[in-house]
């Protein structure tokens, strides 16, 4: 029998041709991934957002630029040259407008009364929002409706009843009397805002404050109430806000000349100018009213933020 040659015996055939053949691979084209469709729309997403982000803080802040360009004007350059800068800087407007026009007179009045009404707004709102938050008791559900409900009410429409009412309390022109409107205006809003941050706060704290024989007076104010405060400064913030702003309620309710708020006397200082007034210290005015409530918010815009996001995180 005649034995086979080997492959590496036969003529012309080395080793290395013994190695099998890999197969050819095919060039794959490349893959679209969702992961790189949602990456690119995602970019997209955020320079549009961005974008109308700084669209919208020009619309905010160049309107208050050009206010406090225009108040340190003469009112000349104001006609003249309504979006130039001013040659120079004339403070003596808002010393002006802060004597003459008694605008520091209406200033003082505003302080008072939105001091006032403030304190009286978060203490009474934060204890009825207290009581609805933690206790259980008959008609509970419908007293907080009706504190949601007063928020949907428009006030234009109990302006001829609350003029009324006030007249038979003898409680027109006084300042008290308008910290009571003030009161009763703002606290629909300070008892839905604060029951639901209430209930996020954890009850273990309170029980264990009323096992160590805390009363409820004392559980309130010195454990729960500190513990609230994020929430107390944002609802007081936009409280503030709202009371400092407010037109229509000193309009109707408190006419004298004497007790005028800081809006109304704007009001009055724009009517008496005309076209041949003092719009320098108009503007003036317009600045000194802006004042606080920018100054408010810069200084606790942190904590107004921890209190809008402290429920959600929570």
């Amino acid at each position: 029998m005649t034995s086979q040659a080997e492959p590496s015996e036969l003529p012309g055939v080395t080793k290395d041709d013994e190695r099998p053949l890999a197969a050819p691979v095919a060039e794959q084209p490349p893959r679209f991934t969702p992961e790189g469709r949602i990456g690119s729309e995602g970019k997209v997403l955020n320079v549009f957002s961005h974008g109308m982000l700084v669209i919208w803080g020009l619309l905010v802040t160049m309107p208050l630029l050009w206010a406090v360009m225009s108040s340190l004007k003469t009112d000349k350059e104001i006609f003249t040259s309504p979006w130039g800068l001013p040659s120079a800087l004339h403070f003596d407007n808002w010393s002006r407008a802060w004597s003459k026009s008694n605008i520091g007179d209406f200033f003082f009045n505003t302080v008072l009364v939105v001091g006032c009404s403030l304190v009286g707004t978060m203490l009474l709102g934060a204890m009825a929002a207290y009581v609805l938050a933690r206790f259980e008791f008959p008609g509970k559900r419908v007293l907080y409706f009706m504190f949601v409900g007063g928020m949907s009410f428009p006030i234009i429409l109990a302006l001829v009843p609350l003029f009324f009412v006030m007249k038979n309390m003898s409680l027109l022109n006084t300042f008290h009397g308008l910290v009571l409107v003030y009161i009763a205006y703002s606290l629909p809003f300070t008892v839905f805002f604060l029951t639901s941050f209430f209930k996020t706060l954890p009850t273990s704290v309170a029980e264990a404050a009323l096992i160590d024989g805390a009363s409820h007076t004392r559980t309130f104010f010195q454990v729960m109430l500190p513990m609230a405060k994020p929430g107390l400064i944002s609802v007081g913030i936009f409280n503030f806000l709202g009371q400092w702003n407010q037109y229509m309620l000193p309009t109707v309710l408190n006419t004298d000349e004497d007790k005028r708020v800081l809006t109304q006397g704007l009001v009055q200082l724009a009517a008496s100018q005309q076209y041949k007034g003092d719009w320098s210290a108009l503007f003036a005015g317009l600045v000194l009213a802006m004042l606080p409530v920018l100054a408010a918010y810069i200084v606790f815009q942190r904590q107004v933020q921890t209190g809008l996001t402290a429920g959600a995180l929570k």
